[in-house]
């Protein structure tokens, strides 16, 4: 194994290449709520990285809300929600260490 690259990578948790729709909420104390949509760029136990269109500044609070590709006994759909901070910003993308997350069913699409 390269013991250089575990030097160097300080990810304590492997990533996984997962592409998925995510919207998501900034969590502040005011009552206007900053909210956006993204995709994820990878995905750990510990973080999302992903995209955005707003800047997202290192240490803003977030719950992103994940559409997931398992379904709940094959035929409710899931997603992952997930609170924590930012970490990083970078170009349109930004990084979130997950703080706390679970799992609840998706609402059907509204007509």
């Amino acid at each position: 194994m390269n013991q250089d690259k575990n030097k160097s990578d300080r990810r304590t948790a492997d990533r996984f290449p997962i592409e998925r729709e995510i919207r998501y909420k900034v969590l502040n104390k005011k009552n206007e709520d900053e909210m956006g949509v993204g995709q994820t760029v990878n995905m750990s136990s510990s973080g999302v990285y992903f995209t955005t269109k707003h800047m997202l500044l290192p240490g803003k609070r977030l719950e992103l809300a994940i559409s997931w590709p398992a379904q709940l006994n094959n035929q409710t759909a899931l997603k992952l929600v997930a609170r924590g901070r930012i970490i990083r910003y970078e170009e349109g993308r930004a990084a979130m260490e997950i703080q706390q997350y679970e799992f609840r069913t998706a609402k059907a699409a509204q007509a």
